[in-house]
């Protein structure tokens, strides 16, 4: 793992409450300050109040479509 020079542990801000984290083995929910920061995170995800940008994935039917477009564009050989 990474150590400055200083010897001192990397240090981040807590993602949920932005409070100093060392990040070491004594910080076992890192990058979090705590197991309720950790929760509180994870609960975000799950009602998706996070989300990753990008476009939407697509679904069995799209997937089915874009095949077929595929084998009618296929030339012959």
């Amino acid at each position: 793992m990474f150590q400055p020079a200083n010897d001192s542990p990397f240090e981040v801000a807590c993602p949920q409450c932005s409070r100093t984290v060392a990040w070491s083995s004594e910080s076992p929910f890192r990058p979090f300050c705590s197991k309720r920061c950790q929760q509180l995170d994870l609960g975000a995800w799950a009602e998706e109040s996070h989300r990753i940008a990008g476009e939407n994935a697509m679904d069995e039917a799209d997937i089915d479509a874009m095949l077929a477009q595929a084998d009618r564009d296929a030339p012959l050989s």
